[in-house]
């Protein structure tokens, strides 16, 4: 016998099953949350909460360099730029009857249709691919980040141009209500003269 299978971790196999099927439900229903709700802030705070769930669920299949990715990347950037975006904008906290379009059953038959088509590309995509579990970790850091600076570096980059170009245009939709709040605060006093003009006869 081994001196793993002599020693078991923490949690047995079952354990570790039932955590991510918890985790999981978890993440779901925060997901749930994120697409459902009217207030903007609060699905923010819900995406949080489900990215967290999938940084979880990544530490659960002993894949921590991805779980700390998803932290920092999604987490800690993406969120708080989104963020970032709802101040600037001046996003109302509480509800918003725009974020209702009305169109609840397209979109649910766009998001169904998006699911069927990744759920068959994946399974189309792996469906022949084995894990050498005697060889090389396949989730180690140096293969991860082989596999990332070599064929993945243009989506990585058109992903940052993305993100940069929706704080810029957040900031430039801060400015121009900044700009319009100023125009329509200005007073008009009907019959008001102007400075220089009050002794004209």
């Amino acid at each position: 016998m081994s001196l793993a299978a002599a020693s078991p971790g923490f949690l047995s196999p079952t354990g570790v099953e039932i955590a991510f099927l918890l985790v999981g439900l978890v993440t779901f229903g925060a997901a749930l949350v994120t697409v459902t709700t009217r207030q903007l802030v609060h699905a923010a705070l819900w995406l949080v909460v489900t990215l967290g769930g999938l940084a979880v669920e990544y530490l659960l299949l002993t894949a921590e360099f991805i779980a700390w990715v998803q932290v920092l990347i999604y987490v800690g950037s993406v969120v708080v730029l989104l963020l970032f975006g709802l101040m600037l904008t001046r996003a109302p906290i509480g509800r918003s009857p725009d974020a209702d379009s009305g169109n609840r059953w397209a979109a649910l038959g766009v998001a169904l249709a998006s699911a069927v088509a990744l759920v068959w590309v994946v399974v189309d995509a792996f469906r022949t691919t084995w894990i050498d579990l005697d060889g090389a970790a396949a989730g180690s850091t140096a293969v991860t980040g082989a596999s990332l600076f070599q064929n993945w570096v243009l989506p990585f980059e058109a992903l940052s141009v993305l993100l940069l170009a929706a704080l810029v245009g957040a900031i430039v939709l801060s400015r121009k209500a900044k700009a319009n709040a100023a125009t329509t605060n200005t007073p008009n006093i009907p019959g008001a003269t102007k400075p220089g003009k009050e002794g004209a006869l």
